[in-house]
């Protein structure tokens, strides 16, 4: 009887799909890693490239504090805080909306997103990379003053996954 090896064909062949899907997500091998360990992946994830396609159908809600959003932030987001969120001072959003959050990298956003989907939001994703993959990806950012390069970096520790744009610790 010959022995095909069908299951290691199979586990190989799926093991280069999910390498290939993840690399569409975060372009940088230690960052994906970082993320995949620091992150639950308890929601639904959406990665930069979707969001952006999908930018102008989507209400995007920065997790990130005040001083983070002011320095710049995804065209047209919500600041939503992360530190003191509560659904119930949102803005009045359509529970079936599509709606990302994001933060600096993802944690805070992911967090906020189980939050949003316990309140009953149907179709909320969390940023894959967050805004530093979003930069790093080269798209663009604004601040109040229209596009900017500067990126809250949040601290030095984190601002070195961030690979583009201008780093601000303010």
């Amino acid at each position: 009887m010959s022995h095909f090896p069908f299951p290691k064909i199979f586990f190989v062949v799926v093991l280069l799909l999910l390498t290939w899907v993840s690399y569409g997500q975060v372009q940088r091998g230690a960052y994906r890693t970082m993320l995949k360990t620091l992150l639950s992946h308890s929601v639904p994830e959406m990665s930069i490239q979707e969001a952006a396609r999908d930018s102008a159908g989507v209400v995007f809600l920065d997790a990130r504090e005040s001083r983070e959003f002011e320095v710049s932030h995804i065209a047209g987001a919500i600041p939503v805080g992360y530190d003191h969120f509560d659904v119930s001072l949102l803005p009045a959003l359509d529970k079936d909306r599509p709606v990302v959050v994001y933060c600096s990298v993802g944690y805070r956003s992911e967090k906020i997103t189980e939050k949003l989907l316990a309140a009953g939001f149907k179709n909320v994703s969390n940023l894959y990379g967050g805004i530093f993959e979003w930069v790093n990806q080269g798209y663009p950012v604004v601040n109040q003053t229209g596009a900017t390069q500067e990126v809250h970096a949040y601290s030095r520790s984190w601002g070195v996954w961030l690979r583009k744009g201008k780093k601000v610790y303010r």
